[in-house]
């Protein structure tokens, strides 16, 4: 797995997930990043699934633990991009429920509040 941060517009920060997202140390990869964005202010994360081919149990873990770090910071979480077996298994998990799902990281992005 590999990671690739950037802004969209200010405030927003997607993250560029690619490759598998099965194993414990890229969860906790993906941990720390969330982790180090929340400790400086960052409110607004998306991550881009978008070359994202395996997800299993331990990822979509790390997805809701995600979201609740951030809600509780006061922010939020959109994910974009889902192949169709990422998005298969928000579906069944019902993650889909919980975070908005966007088909891109720009329509993610535009669903967050304007920044004051």
């Amino acid at each position: 797995m590999t990671i690739v941060e950037k802004h969209l517009r200010p405030g927003v920060l997607v993250m560029e997930l690619s490759g598998r997202i099965s194993s414990l140390n890229e969860c906790q990869e993906i941990d720390r990043h969330v982790s180090q964005h929340i400790q400086r202010g960052d409110k607004h994360l998306i991550f881009d699934l978008t070359a994202v081919n395996h997800v299993d149990s331990a990822a979509i873990g790390q997805i809701v633990k995600s979201h609740s770090s951030l809600k509780k910071s006061g922010g939020m979480l959109r994910l974009a991009g889902p192949n169709a077996m990422v998005a298969g298994v928000l579906r069944l998990t019902h993650v889909d429920q919980v975070i908005e799902v966007f088909p891109t990281a720009a329509a993610a992005s535009e669903s967050f509040p304007a920044e004051k």
